[in-house]
């Protein structure tokens, strides 16, 4: 059932931020599916899913954005207000109408005191990127786990960008903003050098 712990680190090992996709190589559906499938059923703060996932299949889009596969929106902090918290906690989680009320006030002393984000909409964008990132994490893992390449880009104009997408009607700025992007598909060539990393004992420090 549970891939063992080497077939998980030749996995990280063998992903690699890819430069160059072979373009005569394209994707199975099956496969493309479970990667997104990975995406859907990561973890998310309080539960609340702040994420939509874009798969861009228009060949004139995708030339626009450079051949970008998929984009991961954030929700605004408007679209996640107490409507949206009952879907996702009733609705999705099947929490009952007394937990859902609890969850409310733990979200609200969270948004409010722990994390400050509730009067600073900038902030509160900010956290909800970060669930993308979660996402976008086990996304690539899963396609290495199955030999599938990747390419996580923040290398973009996001204005420019969420623009476009808005206009084309594909997003409502309202409700989502653009967070990170990702392309996906097979290598052209091996990479010019190995995976290099810092030392384990530099990054990793153990509290007692």
């Amino acid at each position: 059932m549970f891939a063992d712990k080497q077939t998980v680190l030749n996995a990280f090992r063998f992903r690699h931020a890819c430069k160059s996709y072979d373009v005569a190589k394209k994707i199975l559906a099956d496969d493309f599916a479970y990667i997104l499938e990975t995406a859907r059923l990561s973890p998310s703060s309080f539960g609340l899913e702040p994420w939509r996932f874009l798969v861009v299949q228009n060949r004139t889009l995708r030339e626009e954005l450079r051949g970008i596969f998929v984009i991961l929106l954030a929700r605004t902090q408007a679209t996640m207000q107490a409507d949206y918290q009952e879907k996702i906690w009733g609705g999705a989680h099947g929490m009952p109408s007394e937990t859902i009320g609890m969850m409310q006030k733990f979200f609200k002393q969270f948004a409010e005191t722990n994390f400050a984000i509730a009067d600073n909409p900038r902030a509160f964008n900010d956290w909800a990127a970060k669930q993308t990132y979660i996402a976008l994490a086990n996304m690539m893992t899963a396609a290495a786990l199955i030999g599938v390449d990747s390419t996580p880009i923040e290398g973009f104009q996001k204005e420019t960008v969420e623009k476009l997408l808005s206009g084309k009607g594909f997003i409502n700025l309202d409700e989502y903003r653009v967070s990170v992007m990702a392309a996906f598909g097979y290598r052209a060539g091996e990479p010019r050098r190995a995976k290099t990393r810092q030392a384990a004992g530099d990054v990793v420090q153990w509290v007692e």
